[in-house]
């Protein structure tokens, strides 16, 4: 009771251990953005299996999951010993290279422990001690591991996405964020935004611009903020996606004829209007005024 009362009367340091936390999370998150789609490839290969051949054995294939096999590195084998977990600071005093034998350790790794960490003393800064803080940090920590994969493989995992749309819809039945009817309005509206979008570009140019994950995505935004924060996401996830894309074309890092996944700019949107979508709201409707 000490603690809480603590954490009550001192924001910083509610600050802090939300923040530290998040680095022990960021760290997770990484196993998570690693493992989660290579675990979903083998569950589609092993479904296909049994479609194709309902009658052949299954083949015993080793546990692979969040927690098994342990973490080790690629090259050699060698196991990551504690020691050389702990979020950013193993990664600095490895100089970003195996112990064992010296392979680099991509620097993605402390940036998404970094990015944890500082996203979870943001919202505890924002929204202060309390269940909101707490809900914001869960939301903010799976929007980025879904930025992340999507970066990576172009898939919003299910097993993220929808989890935080009823996760949203339960924070604010007890109104944490904007009211129920707001709530569920925004994850009709949002799915529907851009199932919409899709179809309408579908036959027009007979492609699909986006997949169905950055539907199910923008719904679960909708379930935490509501719907008028909705329009504030489509837009500022469309002009960072829009110059972020003729950016990399422009420095010719990108082929033009391979889609750009349009998760992660959606997640940082929804993220931003988390912690400022009062101020972003305020600003629309001041421009709506002039």
């Amino acid at each position: 009771m000490a603690l809480f009362e603590l954490l009550a009367a001192e924001p910083a340091a509610f600050i802090a251990l939300l923040g530290t936390f998040g680095l022990l999370v960021g760290s997770f998150l990484n196993v998570v953005i690693h493992r989660l789609p290579i675990m979903m490839d083998r569950e589609w290969r092993s479904d296909c299996a049994t479609l194709l051949d309902p009658d052949a054995q299954a083949v015993a294939a080793a546990p692979y999951n969040l927690a098994v096999p342990r973490s080790c590195c690629p090259r050699c084998g060698a196991g990551i010993s504690a020691i050389d977990n702990i979020p950013v600071l193993s990664w600095l005093a490895l100089r970003g290279r195996c112990r064992h034998c010296s392979a680099p350790i991509a620097a993605r790794y402390p940036v998404i422990e970094a990015l944890a960490g500082v996203m979870g003393a943001v919202v505890a800064w924002r929204f202060g001690f309390g269940v909101a803080a707490l809900l914001a940090a869960c939301l903010s920590w799976g929007l980025l591991a879904l930025a992340a994969i999507d970066y990576d493989t172009m898939l919003l995992p299910d097993t993220i996405t929808l989890p935080l749309l009823w996760l949203g819809l339960l924070a604010n039945l007890f109104g944490v964020f904007t009211t129920l009817e707001t709530a569920v309005v925004g994850a009709m509206a949002g799915y529907l935004a851009l199932w919409s979008i899709f179809w309408a570009f579908k036959l027009a140019t007979g492609k699909e611009g986006m997949g169905y994950g950055d539907f199910k995505l923008l719904g679960a935004l909708g379930a935490w903020l509501g719907w008028p924060l909705l329009p504030s996401i489509i837009l500022a996830a469309a002009a960072v996606g829009a110059v972020v894309g003729l950016g990399l074309i422009a420095l010719k890092s990108h082929d033009r004829a391979k889609p750009i996944p349009f998760g992660p700019y959606l997640a940082a949107a929804g993220w931003i209007c988390l912690v400022w979508g009062d101020v972003l709201s305020g600003l629309f409707a001041v421009g709506g005024g002039l």
